[in-house]
């Protein structure tokens, strides 16, 4: 996969073009396109078959596990036999990975999966952005403030519309994510079964794969991401978690039923910030980076800055100068008309203003944290969000019986 050399190309210390940002791979192989493709393989009349092509299967079976980049898993052949024995067909036999969107962070990537939409669409563009109704901050993987779902993401999700078509579908996730508004606006329709541990999910989606001739299962694991958080990629704990799922998917996939396709694949990938100044830029402690900004949203690796009104320009041209080529720095219009959130003409008028006035991906190991705002985030050793490809990169691995 061919991407713009962008970094290596720009002499230290110069702001970084926005235009040099390497834009993912939307309506061609991105997450978004992921179950278009099934559901054109699986028959849908409706179903409009993306860039993406998969040969057809009568019973499909989505694994995404949580952090699990292509570049980490290529680098750990070691902790992930199972699955490093299928890279040479990843994306349709391409050996390719695709792009997980932009941002590349866990609400976003979910909804992306779900919806069959890229994020300008479906319209959860961040970890945190803001509700222009309300003025305040939303967290998309919390939900927090409550707002309705169905307003801040109005379309049907994919399983839906699978389950429209006469295709048994079910997702088999942890017990505690069934009732949560993320689930019922990226992830909702068919048949819900919570399940505790990561072996009787994997047996479960087997079972109701083979349950009907034709079916759509969907079935999520998240630690590998909470360890790679904690104590980074390439940790003890994160490379024992690899080897967890790398145990879990060769279970699944001893078990399919005949006539049936697993993917395996991912949401996004991560990488370590080290702790130091240099490495972590704090809002909450540079006047510079403060100056003419209403409410930070975003996460460390991917950023929505809103400025007080008036004052979008200034914003614009700080942050470029103090980030200087550690980050891809944008106005709304400009990440917008980039494609930065998915093609030009998909982002809608109702998502454009939760995008922030200026928009930061950064670049290298570094990250803009909050340290008294957002103390917790601003902790973690792993982060995500930008369009580097050991964030961006996600591996499309399959199965096929």
């Amino acid at each position: 996969m061919t991407r713009p050399a962008t970094v290596e190309e720009t002499l230290p210390d110069e702001p970084l073009d926005p235009r040099t940002a390497p834009v993912p791979r939307y309506g061609q192989a991105s997450l978004a396109d992921l179950l278009p493709a099934v559901l054109a393989g699986q028959g849908v009349p409706d179903a409009t078959p993306p860039g993406l092509r998969l040969e057809p299967a009568d019973r499909v079976c989505v694994f995404l596990v949580d952090g699990m980049g292509w570049q980490a898993l290529h680098d750990h052949p070691a902790e992930a036999p199972f699955l490093t024995s299928l890279l040479a067909g990843s994306a349709g036999g391409t050996g390719q990975p695709i792009t997980a969107g932009f941002p590349s962070t866990t609400a976003t990537s979910l909804a992306s999966v779900g919806t069959g939409l890229v994020p300008g669409t479906h319209g959860l563009p961040g970890y945190t952005v803001l509700d222009p109704d309300t003025g305040k901050l939303m967290n998309q993987l919390r939900w927090q403030p409550w707002t309705d779902p169905y307003r801040w993401q109005p379309f049907p999700t994919v399983f839906q519309r699978a389950q429209q078509a006469g295709i048994e579908t079910s997702q088999v996730s942890a017990p505690h994510f069934e009732h949560t508004p993320l689930t019922k606006i990226a992830l909702s329709g068919g048949t819900f079964l919570g399940r505790l541990s990561g072996e009787e999910r994997m047996d479960l989606a087997a079972a109701r794969l083979a349950a009907s001739d034709r079916a759509l299962v969907y079935t999520y694991y998240a630690d590998l991401d909470g360890n790679g958080h904690r104590y980074g990629v390439d940790s003890a704990h994160w490379r024992q978690q690899l080897r967890y799922v790398d145990g879990l998917a060769q279970r699944l996939a001893e078990q399919l039923p005949p006539r049936s396709a697993l993917y395996v694949t991912a949401d996004h990938g991560m990488v370590d910030v080290p702790d130091d100044p240099e490495s972590r830029f704090d809002f909450d402690e540079d006047w510079e980076l403060r100056a003419g900004v209403a409410v930070l949203g975003g996460e460390g690796r991917a950023r929505h800055v809103y400025a007080v009104p008036g004052a979008t320009a200034d914003v614009y041209a700080v942050w470029r100068e103090v980030l200087a080529d550690q980050a891809w720095v944008a106005t709304r219009d400009e990440a917008v008309e980039l494609g930065w959130f998915g093609p030009p003409g998909a982002v809608a008028d109702r998502v454009r203003p939760r995008i922030g006035d200026v928009v930061v991906a950064m670049t290298g190991n570094a990250a803009i944290i909050a340290s008294r705002n957002e103390p917790n985030e601003s902790a973690l050793v792993g982060m995500h969000g930008s369009m580097t490809p050991a964030e961006q990169f996600v591996p499309l691995l399959q199965v096929r019986t």
